[in-house]
């Protein structure tokens, strides 16, 4: 039973059983779209790791838009057979980012409004996973919470978790594992009020 599971496994168990009403609700309009450009500006490259990834709309069908070659992971099956079905062009693998080893290194990584979902520890050791997938020179660009805490959301009726940690925790994460910050806005208004992290692998 879902009840069981940590909170970020329940997340995972929400996406799998709710995959089509996410997608339905999937914002098209693409707020995000600076955030996009300003990574899409510093790839030294065309490949790029979406982690949680989802149906691959709007974000990975902008990235190959601009001619990206786009890794798309999620825990959600369903969501996965999405982006297979609209862009079989490019690869999608469905697994959990968390532990996640592909075995090669990519120009680009992001993880856009799914890596918040992770409890704190499970973020802690996301950046072991940010720093074996990206390439030298590589962005990363990933979302957050504002201040250290969690913070329960709703989709479909379940409690859908959210944690974040400090921001000065994030930027010694960043830099431990190789990584300098570019950018960081803090509930960015001209994007939904996001918490945004930019940063460019050494």
């Amino acid at each position: 039973m879902t009840e069981d599971l940590d909170p970020a496994d329940r997340v995972v168990s929400i996406y799998r059983r709710h995959a089509a009403a996410f997608d339905r609700d999937r914002g098209r309009g693409l707020v995000e779209r600076p955030w996009l450009d300003r990574f899409l500006d510093r790839l030294p490259g065309a490949a790029v790791l979406d982690l949680g990834c989802g149906g691959g709309e709007p974000i990975a069908r902008y990235l190959i838009e601009r001619g990206c070659r786009v890794t798309g992971v999620d825990a959600s099956l369903p969501l996965v057979d999405l982006g297979r079905t609209r862009f079989p062009e490019h690869e999608w693998i469905v697994q959990d980012m968390r532990g996640l080893d592909l075995g090669r290194r990519f120009d680009g990584v992001l993880a856009w409004n799914s890596f918040f979902h992770l409890s704190w520890d499970d973020q802690r050791a996301m950046f072991e996973v940010f720093a074996a997938h990206a390439g030298p020179g590589a962005p990363l660009l990933f979302t957050t919470g504002p201040a250290h805490g969690t913070a329960i959301g709703s989709f479909e009726g379940e409690p859908l978790h959210h944690a974040s940690l400090d921001p000065d925790e994030y930027r010694e994460l960043l830099a431990s594992h190789g990584f300098e910050v570019v950018e960081h806005a803090i509930e960015d208004q001209e994007c939904g009020g996001a918490t945004v992290w930019l940063a460019r692998r050494s």
